[in-house]
């Protein structure tokens, strides 16, 4: 395999490099860039933050679990790029040392480089960028202040050519669905890899060998959202960045639990179709697609079909997926939003559900007459609450009615007792969720962020 990129304005061409050694790996200890820290080495705290382009725009990601093979074709730019060759500062470090926003410096590079790139992308959302970066002793305040005062500076000219397109050389990738279908029936033992935001940590923190690998970063007919009258369909490869903006004029409750479930940094590598096909049962995504009805799109060479997302899940560790068989895309059907996701977690921003539920109920004429109810945390698999679900049809929407359906919660599931929190909690916890949907339905529900007297 042989891998092409940028790195701070200069090509680096890779040939038979180990396609598991991660790009925090290779700056510190091939390039000796130190500049970039490793902090957590699990994608946590955004000490490891840099920024990564190309034609289709610049993405803060996490290098520590960036595997060297995706950057194929990209442009890379460090902490020891953001300023340019003669010296001159990038605005944003202008800004931070005007402000005073570094104290022991360990974490400043990587908050400088999402900011280099929340800079570049004209976002203004300075709490949203900087979620994933973690700060032990400046604070943020400052941090925020030099994050504002750059904001009506121009983009350098160094940074913007960063999205020229890069001559890559025969990189042995798929560059199309219709070629990793051919590839991986032909090798289907070996493993996908898309963001590798769940992949990376098999390799930093399970130091496991992952054995061979197909990339799938090229694939960009993965990558297309289609909107139609119809549905809202999803690539496999699209991540859950672009995935949020595009839901959040159909299903706003959901884009914020989006925003919510992962940093700004993983939520640039994750992909919706790797968050499906690991069948995680704490996977934020899955219950909020199930209770819309979603359909999951799966090929195995020329062959595809098409099931309900909820019948993908077998149980803990198994999924409906033949050998050779990937994820191509999910679609949701088009309807009147009824959806809300609530997520249950010991940390607002970035923190691992104790419980997701997502509701979708229709209320025709005062009656519960269709209900579409899944959770994430409470059995071994993202499930729906059909006991619950049948529960309410039928009845009237009301309070009584909805409190009396909260005990059908037990048929449902057995949850289990961990550190995030105990069965009991749990169930708890799915009740009154559903009591919080019947009070958001009916104009209640203030944000959990509000304060009131």
């Amino acid at each position: 395999m042989t891998i092409t990129f940028r790195l701070n304005g200069e090509e680096v061409v890779l040939k038979d490099h180990d396609p598991s050694a991660t790009l925090l790996d290779f700056l510190r200890e091939e390039r000796g860039l130190t500049g970039t820290k490793e902090g957590c080495n699990e994608g946590d705290c955004g000490a490891c933050t840099v920024m990564v382009s190309d034609t289709a725009g610049a993405k803060s990601l996490n290098s520590c679990i960036l595997f060297l093979p995706q950057l194929n074709g990209k442009s890379v730019r460090t902490i020891e790029g953001a300023a340019d060759t003669d010296g001159t500062l990038h605005p944003v470090q202008e800004a931070m040392i005007t402000h005073h926003g570094s104290q022991c410096g360990f974490c400043t590079p990587g908050f400088v480089m999402s900011m280099v790139t929340a800079h570049k992308n004209g976002a203004t959302d300075h709490d949203v960028q900087l979620a994933g970066n973690l700060c032990r002793c400046t604070g943020y305040a400052p941090i925020i202040r030099a994050a504002e005062a750059a904001e009506g500076q121009p983009v350098p000219q160094w940074i913007t050519k960063d999205e020229l397109s890069i001559a890559t050389k025969d990189s042995n990738m798929p560059r199309s669905s219709d070629e990793l279908a051919a590839l991986y029936q032909a090798k289907p033992q070996a493993r996908l890899v898309a963001g590798a935001t769940d992949l990376g940590l098999w390799v930093t923190k399970g130091l496991r060998d992952l054995g061979e690998m197909i990339f799938l970063e090229a694939c960009e007919d993965l990558k297309q959202i289609t909107i139609s009258d119809t549905h809202l369909r999803f690539g496999a490869m699209v991540d859950m960045n672009r995935m949020r903006a595009a839901i959040a004029p159909y299903h706003p409750s959901y884009a914020e639990m989006i925003r919510r479930f992962a940093s700004q940094q993983v939520r640039a590598a994750a992909t919706v179709g790797g968050n499906i096909a690991n069948g995680s049962p704490i996977g934020d995504n899955p219950p909020a697609l199930i209770a819309l009805g979603a359909r999951l799109h799966l090929r195995q060479g020329d062959s595809r079909r098409e099931i309900a997302l909820e019948n993908y899940f077998i149980e803990y560790g198994k999924q409906d997926r033949a050998a050779g068989e990937f994820v191509e895309a999910v679609c949701i059907p088009r309807q009147a939003d009824r959806l809300r996701v609530y997520k249950l977690s010991k940390r607002f921003d970035q923190d691992i559900s104790a419980v997701l539920g997502a509701f979708n109920v229709t209320v025709t004429d005062g009656t519960v007459t269709a209900a579409r109810i899944a959770f994430g945390g409470l059995a071994g698999t993202p499930k729906r609450a059909s006991h619950l679900e049948a529960a309410l049809l039928g009845q009237a929407w009301s309070t009584a009615s909805v409190t009396a359906a909260c005990a059908a919660l037990g048929s449902d599931f057995t949850p289990l007792s961990d550190m995030r929190a105990s069965a009991e909690y749990r169930l708890e916890a799915g009740r009154n969720m559903l009591l919080r949907y019947f009070d958001d339905r009916n104009g209640g529900s203030p944000s959990v962020l509000e304060v009131m007297a």
